[in-house]
């Protein structure tokens, strides 16, 4: 069956004008394979590795003629479709949103303020993905990137045993991986492969994607490298939905843009590097007491909406 990716056929080192020194700036700077570097610009090579303009061009142009395109026609796309797996929210209405739940192959953004509901999911579907597939889940076992320190296994086991689960079953099922830095959440990402080949993941929650990237990454001088960074990590995340057929839910912190004069002036963190990146993504605000909004803003088949639901001691529910 083709593929429908580039088949990267030599090394970035092997092609010509780019030695060890340049390869490794390159690395740097999020260019991880070839076809990276092909899909360039010279003026953008040029910046980001402190070559002349012209020798990007070659650069690049030795890059276009080392890949080749392989082709996926859309009926074995539509095939490919049926493999999809969706895991419940723990919410009907919160589920119909999302076209029947998170889904695998995808990934799937939940972004809004401090409180609104974004790590919960995560939890809630830390424990739903190991039910039986008749009942919204997947069977299988969690791959948990936490980036500040929210994880809290008190509240699995809590949900757990709502849902008349073994708390310890269910948290030993969950691995746990704390990121210090945002070069330290890229090598876990790359390094996952190795837990999926060995562990049966069927789910990956990285809470938050943004946080170490916003906190790093300061001023507008240093704002560059940061979407070249961030762009090359979601993109091995989706590498890893499309291979190994796993869902990957990721919560995003907001900012205020006071260019927005009128309604909600609420932005994700991420700029279009995520906009662009992610399948689904939900923006999250807290309503009264238990109640969270949650609003599709951005689907490839599904209509932006609106639903309520809970976040209740149990869990998430209608």
């Amino acid at each position: 069956m083709a593929k429908s990716n580039y088949k990267v056929i030599k090394d970035i080192e092997d092609l010509p004008g780019v030695g060890p020194a340049i390869a490794e700036k390159l690395s740097n700077a999020g260019y991880s394979d070839v076809a990276s570097i092909a899909a360039s610009t010279p003026f953008e090579l040029a910046e980001a590795v402190e070559i002349s303009v012209e020798k990007a061009k070659k650069i690049i142009e030795a890059a276009k003629n080392a890949v080749e395109v392989d082709y996926t026609t859309g009926w074995e796309l539509l095939e490919r479709r049926k493999t999809i797996g969706k895991i419940t929210t723990g919410s009907k209405k919160l589920d119909e949103l999302l076209g029947g739940g998170v889904e695998t192959q995808s990934l799937t953004e939940f972004f809004g303020k401090f409180s609104s509901g974004k790590s919960q999911v995560g939890f809630q579907l830390s424990v739903n993905v190991q039910l039986p597939v008749e009942k919204g889940g997947l069977e299988g076992k969690v791959a948990f990137i936490d980036t500040e320190g929210t994880f809290r296994p008190d509240r699995i086991k809590q949900m757990a045993e709502a849902l008349k689960l073994d708390p310890k079953k269910v948290l030993e099922n969950i691995f746990v991986m704390r990121a210090e830095s945002s070069d330290h959440q890229i090598l876990l990402v790359e390094k996952l492969e190795n837990l999926i080949k060995k562990e049966p993941i069927k789910l990956v929650v990285v809470d938050s994607l943004t946080s170490h990237f916003r906190a790093e990454y300061i001023g507008r001088g240093s704002l560059g490298e940061r979407q070249q960074k961030l762009n090359a990590h979601i993109h091995s995340l989706q590498r890893i939905a499309d291979k190994f057929n796993v869902a990957v839910y990721f919560t995003n912190q907001v900012m205020d843009n006071p260019a927005i004069m009128f309604g909600d002036p609420t932005t994700p963190i991420g700029g279009h590097v995520l906009a662009h990146a992610a399948t689904y993504r939900v923006y999250l605000r807290k309503s009264k007491e238990e109640k969270r909004i949650a609003r599709l803003v951005d689907s490839p088949n599904l209509p932006e909406r609106e639903v309520v639901f809970k976040v209740t001691a149990e869990g998430i529910r209608d």
